[in-house]
């Protein structure tokens, strides 16, 4: 058994709260991903499981034993960082079998455990070199390497493609991803970069200021954001926000941002007459209008267009917010050209503009 619970867990160094009365569970065989910004708790909860940090207050049970006050070597976890923290003296055989001679494990299992993983992570050709003479990526299979040669019932990963570049952190995203589907083991994975949570994960745990925002797959959590916060993490380009007041029009609902009025059917949202909100929606749901289209656009001039390859991300004002369109680089119009676009309403999201948590219905 590996599965992971916490138990109102808290984490405090001194009167400065890190970690706040956390409750969590991960599935045996899941791939979970602790994401968010810098400084809200996530590699702190991750050295949390591994016994790295003592925790201040609360529970901590892995496979179904409560492990708070056993050491790291004895809660059957491997830890790959985000600095390899590989010997540079020993050769890259040593450095993967490090752990085994430790234990006294005789030679010939040596040989052919670090064989089997090698051959898994292709570092076969490096085993009689230095760490110094691989390249970032070898450096980081090799750290890999060396946690799976324990043969863990938890895989813990601290920002382990950080150091790379971006070629080589989509060559090792891949290679992670292919390694979890044949070993199948309970993984924790921390990232401040949520293309590597969307794409990992089977759940992803967003946090803020040590306490979980939201916990969902990747589809989910990008589709239905609970709240402002985690709408506009989620999600390259970064959401759009207008500030909108909710009026009635007969059977529907009115969204009115200065002299701009939408007009929703608003059946996928609770909503109140006068009630303040904010409308959200994503840079890829807006659509060039067609020349006679009337209502639900959104106009301006465009002022800053950014090339991405197949598409292009238009900027334009409206109310004098700035509000991106991502479209097709062959559509894409000309500079102070005026802009038209217009969206469907299954597309938006609205928050409440006082407490920012969604408007969708249940």
């Amino acid at each position: 058994m590996s599965a992971i619970v916490c138990s109102h867990v808290d984490k405090s160094y001194g009167a400065t709260s890190v970690i706040r009365d956390l409750n969590l569970s991960i599935e045996e065989h899941e791939f979970v991903v602790f994401l968010g910004p810098s400084g809200c708790g996530k590699s702190t909860l991750l050295r949390m499981l591994a016994g790295l940090e003592d925790i201040s207050g609360g529970e901590i049970s892995i496979g179904g034993t409560v492990v708070n006050d056993l050491d790291p070597g004895d809660r059957g976890v491997a830890m790959v960082f985000q600095n390899y923290a590989l010997y540079p003296h020993m050769t890259i055989f040593d450095n993967i079998a490090f752990g085994l001679k430790r234990q006294n494990v005789p030679k010939a299992e040596i040989r052919q455990r670090v064989g089997a993983v090698s051959t898994t992570l292709g570092l076969d050709p490096y085993l009689d070199r230095k760490p110094a003479e691989l390249s970032g990526g070898q450096q980081q299979r090799v750290a890999i390497a060396r946690a799976m040669i324990k043969t863990p019932k938890v895989f813990l990963f601290d920002e382990p493609l950080s150091n790379l570049d971006a070629k080589l952190r989509n060559h090792m995203r891949v290679e992670i991803a292919r390694l979890h589907q044949s070993l199948n083991t309970t993984t924790v994975y921390v990232t401040h970069d949520q293309l590597e949570a969307m794409t990992l994960a089977d759940r992803i745990v967003l946090l803020r200021d040590g306490r979980i925002e939201q916990i969902g797959s990747p589809a989910e959590i990008y589709e239905r954001p609970g709240n402002l916060f985690v709408a506009g993490f989620i999600g390259t380009p970064n959401m759009n926000f207008i500030d909108v007041t909710i009026g009635r029009d007969g059977d529907a609902w009115t969204l009115t941002n200065a002299g701009t009025v939408f007009t929703i059917s608003g059946e996928r949202f609770r909503l109140q007459q006068g009630e303040r909100a904010v409308l959200g929606i994503r840079p890829p749901d807006l659509v060039a209008a067609s020349p006679g289209a009337s209502g639900n656009l959104l106009e301006g001039t465009a002022d800053l267009i950014e090339f991405h390859g197949n598409d292009a991300l238009v900027t334009f004002c409206l109310g004098g917010k700035e509000i991106s369109a991502l479209v097709p680089s062959r559509a894409c119009p000309a500079i102070r050209a005026d802009v038209r676009y217009g969206f469907d309403e299954s597309s938006l999201h609205l928050f409440d503009a006082q407490s920012g948590m969604s408007l969708r219905r249940q």
